[in-house]
């Protein structure tokens, strides 16, 4: 009787990069829907973070302050520098 070796992989622990972008996103989300505003990922490419305020963000005055408050959140939680773009629509593919 032969017995086969098997290695189960178990799930990596570790989020992926995407992951922290959403949870940081998902993070802010309840104090601006709180404002009647919200904040959606359209896509990741490379160091680019392109998302789409809505509602009550579009046009607050302190929108720009708020994108900055994210885009630091992100280099705080990815460890590495990122850009922070708000998009008009949801062209863009989602990542």
């Amino acid at each position: 009787m032969q017995i086969e070796e098997t290695t189960i992989q178990a799930p990596s622990a570790e989020p992926t990069r995407a992951d922290i972008i959403k949870a940081v996103i998902e993070e802010i989300r309840p104090n601006l829907k709180r404002d009647g505003g919200d904040c959606e990922l359209i896509g990741i490419e490379g160091s680019r973070v392109m998302v789409k305020l809505t509602g009550a963000c579009v046009f607050c005055k302190l929108s720009s302050a708020t994108l900055e408050g994210i885009q630091a959140r992100l280099v705080e939680k990815l460890g590495e520098l990122v850009r922070l773009i708000p998009v008009a629509g949801g062209a863009a593919a989602r990542h």
